[in-house]
């Protein structure tokens, strides 16, 4: 069985010294594939040098809204669209990403939020790229510029919205992502959504480092751990192992199709 991990920070310090032994173990526990979003033009080339250093690797490029406070929006902005122009033809270039909106951190600048994420939606148009979301706190908005752009590829990532919010996203065409928290037996709305939204709408994640599952709570997460996390929405779903990994390939190309070559699909 072979997994993707569609969202991993691998580039985070966290990793430092022990990277390579990490992607070796993903990879003897079937992760094939692993999608590595930038946050800022400060990790562009990093995360690009990742994909190319390590197989199966790939990359994304976008201003995370967590990000945007020190920024100047126009020198980060044309930062970003050199670095999309310079890779574009690049096959491990696979999306804008991570992007969107953040109304749970406090003291962001909601302004400034909202304005780069208009424009990486223009760009992800422009470069026919689909897009790699943050949302927090912030979905219907979140959703009300994918329509007003008409961007019908990509991935709501970590998706902890409603059902209603979740039909408006598989609507858009959108996958929604899932991962460690779909672990926790205390997370009802979670787990629903992952046993009862379509099947074809669903790609698993591990955001890692960050949100670890049940079983290393408040310890790093990893990619090697996707596997037992998708045996989580294997026993919600009640499907065999061997199905489920083929639907969430299949998932996970729908929404970043630069994938398919990767995995010789």
């Amino acid at each position: 069985m072979m997994w993707i991990d569609t969202h991993v920070h691998f580039d985070a310090p966290k990793f430092d010294g022990t990277r390579s032994d990490d992607w070796t173990r993903a990879r003897a526990e079937g992760v094939v594939a692993q999608v590595v979003p930038s946050v800022a033009p400060f990790n562009f080339s990093t995360v690009r040098g990742m994909a190319h250093e390590f197989e199966g690797t790939t990359y994304a490029l976008g201003i995370h809204p967590m990000y945007v406070n020190p920024l100047n929006v126009d020198e980060a902005l044309a930062a970003l669209r050199v670095s999309i122009e310079a890779n574009i033809h690049d096959s491990c270039l696979v999306a804008i990403g991570e992007i969107g909106l953040d109304g749970f951190v406090k003291n962001l600048d909601m302004d400034k939020q909202v304005a780069i994420y208009e424009a990486q939606l223009k760009l992800a148009n422009e470069f026919d790229l689909p897009v790699l979301l943050h949302v927090r706190h912030a979905q219907d908005t979140v959703i009300k510029y994918l329509r007003k752009y008409q961007i019908a590829n990509g991935i709501a990532h970590a998706f902890n919205g409603s059902f209603s919010q979740a039909q408006a996203y598989i609507k858009q065409g959108m996958k929604l992502g899932f991962g460690g928290m779909m672990t926790f037996d205390k997370a009802n709305q979670i787990r629903r959504l992952a046993r009862e939204l379509p099947i074809e709408s669903l790609v698993l994640e591990t955001d890692a480092p960050d949100i670890p599952p049940a079983w290393a709570y408040k310890q790093n997460n990893y990619s090697y751990y996707l596997p037992r996390i998708a045996l989580s929405l294997q026993e919600l779903r009640e499907m065999d192992a061997a199905s489920l990994s083929e639907q969430i390939k299949r998932n996970s190309i729908a929404a970043l199709p630069r994938l398919a070559a990767l995995l010789h699909a």
